[in-house]
């Protein structure tokens, strides 16, 4: 079985940025993601968990450094800014905020490419033999996008995948409303906690043998919700 690639997701606005970096980064063995906003981006983490973050701090919908303080309250790898602002304070507010890095533009390919692997060589790499996620009597698996109940397969709406992704990627770990719909819905809509209740809802119905009790999709009251193991 061939390796897994690395992910990069780069959060960029700029269209040329993402034109010459996608392939420096695919012909260096990694397989890029695209982001060109902060909420897609946030949503990019969530959904894909990439091995390393790319990050622009002048972006359309919100500033980078707020992406980076969402993204540091579900995500721990790592995370490069990539930015044209070159004042000290920017740098130092950035990296206090959770970044592992700070380029500025414009940038050498190289440069940058060198310091990803510097940063990824000290965390971990996908497990490219890890398998589908069995939680009792629903297995869950990323890689094909599916979802399956008692070996027969659920269909989910793209929102319903989207939470149990999220929650799935952290099985065991209550996960913040806040968090959760940042994720799937964007920063925007991060206080939207009816859209919340409406999916969970919809996935109880799907997943669990008794909605009524769940075993599967457990509340924290006043907190957010957590994917039992």
């Amino acid at each position: 079985m061939s390796a897994v690639r690395p992910q990069i997701l780069v959060i960029d606005d700029e269209a040329q940025i993402h034109r010459f970096l996608s392939p420096a980064l695919d012909a260096a063995g990694y397989e890029p993601r695209r982001a060109d906003s902060g909420q897609e981006g946030l949503r990019g983490i969530a959904l894909w968990s990439p091995d390393a973050v790319v990050l622009d701090l002048g972006l359309p919908d919100m500033d980078g450094k707020d992406v980076l303080i969402r993204a540091r309250e579900f995500y721990s790898g790592p995370i490069v800014i990539l930015s044209a602002r070159d004042r000290e304070a920017e740098k130092i507010a950035a990296l206090d905020l959770g970044a592992n890095d700070y380029v500025e533009k414009p940038f050498g390919v190289g440069e940058l490419l060198a310091r990803l692997r510097v940063l990824l060589r000290a965390g971990p790499r996908r497990d490219a033999t890890s398998g589908p996620l069995i939680i009792g009597h629903v297995e869950f698996d990323p890689e094909h996008r599916s979802v399956r109940r008692d070996g027969q397969p659920v269909r989910l709406t793209p929102k319903e995948y989207d939470v149990l992704a999220v929650l799935a990627r952290d099985a065991g770990k209550v996960i913040g409303h806040r968090d959760l719909l940042t994720a799937v819905w964007g920063a925007a809509h991060r206080d939207d906690t009816q859209y919340l209740r409406v999916v969970i809802g919809q996935l109880r119905h799907k997943l669990e043998k008794d909605p009524s009790v769940p075993v599967l999709i457990e509340t924290e009251p006043g907190v957010g919700y957590r994917l039992k193991v």
